[in-house]
């Protein structure tokens, strides 16, 4: 599907842009925005440096850094920041919020469909084949924010020992972040030149590609400018919104309830999904698996796979969380099951996706008042290697229930391996897109079920 308008002949930057016209071009990115982060924030480059050309590369670059740097998923942080860069407060928010809502109804439609019709043969047939399938996306994941971060000994002792923490002690993640962190700030101030780094590496230097409605020479505009008055109010609002959501949940379902404990839980996520959404997976899976008993292993799984098969980003996940904790909790009664899990979903959403907007809106203003590259800190580098420990925990995890689906006393299921293994090679070797190799295991799944 070719979504993007004609690359222009002249070098004419557009005069002006709509705030119905940017609309509309977040909500099409919200329903196209396959790929991960990556294949996001490719595709906003494309379309909006080089082809419609609203900013340049080296102000995409400049808005890009900064959102690196921060929690949570850098490609809707990026559709904020760069919304709020052109049509202000509401610009942003409108543009964070339609990149994600394709993937809140599609994942909620598609969880419904699978906690009301998941014992179908068809469904569970496909299921069993995109199970081996996301075990293998996890392994990829590991590889690839390895190969990017694991740069000396340092780091690579860093990653070992966070996979022992948690694989062996059971370690909590927020501990192994903060551990993490302690590490790099104090390895940054002793060996800086083991723990720095950036987020661009080589060879990517902005390239001009022609004149832009926001250019590297634009002045900012006058809402894009930091004051005491506007970091005030973003913060009051934004802290007052979550107050008053979490209160009234509190007020009305009590402080035990599903409801509050997802607000909780997810708001603490979101503040710790450094590194992606692979590095906060274990983390709700300790507390929605272990803790909370929302969903079982077997529906983290497959809820991985739903999110990495529908567009936007991969933390969408939790959504499907909220809605298999809903449904299992029956938070509205048995005989509302639905409502029960679309409610939760939505409302994980809302907690998962308010920090974003809260540090895009409470941090944009600065960031453009210091044209420039950001670097990662020592701290940041350092937790992004215990992540790589981490996520590869969580593949041995996925292996070990995909493999001995009835535990070690169990039968081995083969064709799972078969199947994982395919899709490991296809992901690493050829570099094949992740929904069809999702989809090619789950038809896979499909007929290993139908011929045993």
């Amino acid at each position: 599907m070719d979504t993007a308008l004609p690359r222009s002949t002249d070098q004419v930057a557009p005069t002006s842009l709509s705030l119905s016209e940017a609309l509309r071009f977040w909500l099409k990115l919200g329903f196209i925005s396959f790929g991960g982060p990556a294949g996001q924030i490719a595709l906003m480059h494309e379309e909006l440096v080089d082809r419609r050309r609203w900013i340049s590369e080296k102000r995409f670059l400049h808005a890009l850094n900064y959102c690196m740097l921060l929690p949570g998923p850098e490609a809707q942080q990026l559709a904020t920041y760069l919304g709020w860069l052109l049509h202000r407060t509401w610009g942003g928010i409108l543009a964070g919020v339609l990149f994600v809502l394709p993937s809140l109804f599609l994942i909620i439609a598609l969880a419904w469909l699978y906690m009301a019709h998941g014992d179908m043969p068809v469904i569970a047939g496909f299921f069993y084949g995109i199970k081996p399938a996301v075990t293998a996306l996890v392994a990829q994941a590991a590889y690839r924010v390895g190969s990017r971060s694991l740069k000396n000994r340092w780091h690579w002792g860093i990653a070992a020992t966070a996979f022992i923490a948690i694989f062996t002690l059971n370690v909590p993640f927020p501990l192994i972040v903060l551990v993490a962190a302690v590490i790099g700030y104090i390895g940054g101030k002793v060996q800086p030149q083991a723990f720095g780094g950036s987020i661009h590496g080589k060879g990517n230097e902005p390239q001009k590609v022609g004149a832009a409605l926001i250019d590297d020479d634009t002045p900012t505009p006058p809402h894009a400018k930091f004051s005491w008055r506007g970091f005030w109010s973003v913060a009051l609002v934004c802290l007052t919104l979550w107050g008053s959501v979490m209160g009234a949940l509190a007020a009305l379902f009590g402080l035990d309830s599903p409801l509050v404990q997802m607000g909780w839980f997810f708001t603490k996520a979101a503040l710790m999904t450094f590194g992606g959404a692979y590095a906060v997976l274990p983390y709700v899976y300790q507390g929605a698996v272990d803790n909370f008993h929302w969903l079982t292993a077997t529906q983290m799984i497959d809820g991985l796979a739903l999110g990495e098969t529908t567009p936007g980003p991969l933390i969408m996940v939790v959504s499907f969380v909220a809605f298999v904790g809903g449904w299992t909790k029956a938070i509205f009664g048995a005989e509302s099951l639905l409502l029960s899990g679309t409610v939760a979903a939505v409302l994980v959403t809302f907690f998962t996706f308010l920090p974003s907007f809260f540090f895009i809106l409470l941090g944009g203003p600065f960031i453009e008042s210091t044209h420039g590259n950001l670097k990662f800190t020592a701290p940041l580098l350092a937790i992004t290697a215990a992540v790589v420990g981490v996520i590869v925990n969580l593949a041995v995890f996925f292996a070990y229930h995909v493999i001995w689906p009835q535990g070690f006393a169990g039968h081995i299921e083969w064709p799972s391996i078969a199947i994982g293994l395919a899709a490991a090679i296809a992901l690493l070797r050829y570099k094949v897109n992740v929904v069809y190799v999702i989809v090619a295991a789950g038809l896979a799944g499909l007929l290993v079920r139908f011929l045993l």
